[in-house]
């Protein structure tokens, strides 16, 4: 009797035992006897594997038939957020019977690089990736710290990261190339006026500069090289130089003035008749958009300058030109004979 005692003791403590890790391992782990598979297909046991996910501390067991590390997360019912880190990768298989996934979870971070603050969601904890991830550049020297968040209003639950500048490195920077102005004279634009004849262009050059910083603060700054990245392109405006000419009180008649430059009385019925239908026989007649000038619409008008210094204000000086020129028709009733079929000579 006396040696049954401790038999039954043994197996009471067995059993509690038992129990307690029971119990243990319900509390530390979620664990799913449940397979798991695709909507519409059979389960496939044979070739079913464990597979343990470990997220943020939480740890959970499948049993499933899933090819790779993506499917087995869509049939865990586990979200993959933007940032997360999955390692294995979603499209690694799931090669043994034991098959372990670590979750990262993507977390908020702020970046200080002196007065730039860059907020990001990452999952890492190495503070070169996630600078790298900041498009922040760390130097030799430099030093990066985490530290308390002074603005947790501001940027809420975040891990905060700052960025120390120590030291020399070299700085390349994009700065822009003024163009220049240029001026022309045009004899043909009424004085006053000016236009616009090319568009100036900003150009860019890369300076490359060496800098020096202690505690954060740039000491000195040497520029070491310079490279034209686009050549500006000069803007050129036009300055009108042609003075207006003022009607001109000139006595006489057209015909008066045609028998003045030379026109024969055999030819002067059509020399009046062209002259009037090409310009209304005004000496200061002007072409508004060719630029044509005076009684014979010469163009450009100082082609004129050929018959008298005085052939802006002249008549006379005007007509003589144009009768030189009607030559070509072969004489005034075949520059008007032209007219009529074209309506210019």
């Amino acid at each position: 009797m006396a040696m049954e005692l401790p038999r039954k003791f043994d197996k009471i403590l067995y059993g509690m035992a038992a129990l307690v890790l029971v119990l243990f391992a319900a509390c530390a782990i979620k664990m799913y006897s449940v397979n798991t598979y695709a909507e519409g297909e059979a389960f496939d046991a044979a070739g079913a594997k464990y597979v343990t996910f470990y997220d943020n501390g939480e740890k959970l067991i499948i049993k499933t038939d899933a090819i790779t590390v993506g499917e087995a997360l869509d049939r865990a019912g586990i979200m993959i957020n933007a940032g997360d880190i999955v390692e294995p990768g979603l499209e690694a298989e799931i090669s043994t019977e034991d098959f372990f996934i670590n979750i990262y979870r993507a977390r908020p971070v702020v970046v200080k690089d002196g007065v730039v603050e860059k907020y990001l969601m990452t999952a890492s904890y190495d503070y070169k990736t996630i600078m790298d991830e900041a498009e922040v550049t760390i130097y030799d020297g430099d030093e990066v710290e985490m530290v308390p968040n002074g603005n947790f209003l501001e940027s809420g639950i975040a891990n905060v990261y700052e960025v120390t500048r120590n030291g020399g490195r070299t700085v390349t920077v994009e700065e822009e190339i003024a163009f220049a102005e240029e001026t022309v004279e045009d004899p043909n634009l009424e004085e006053g006026k000016t236009e616009v004849r090319q568009l100036g262009e900003v150009g860019a050059k890369k300076i490359t500069y060496d800098t020096y910083y202690v505690d954060n603060v740039e000491v000195a700054r040497e520029k070491t090289d310079e490279e034209i990245i686009r050549n500006p392109v000069t803007r050129i405006t036009a300055i009108g130089t042609k003075k207006k000419i003022p009607a001109v009180a000139v006595t006489g008649t057209c015909a008066d003035w045609a028998r003045a430059a030379g026109v024969s009385e055999a030819d002067l019925a059509a020399a009046v008749e062209l002259m009037n239908r090409e310009s209304g026989c005004r000496v200061n007649a002007q072409n508004a958009y060719s630029g044509a000038y005076g009684i014979p619409q010469a163009l450009p008008g100082s082609k004129m300058a050929s018959a008298g210094a005085d052939w802006q204000t002249n008549p006379i000086t005007q007509i003589r030109w144009m009768a030189g020129y009607v030559n070509r028709y072969g004489g005034w009733q075949g520059a008007l004979n032209f007219w009529y079929a074209h309506g210019w000579y």
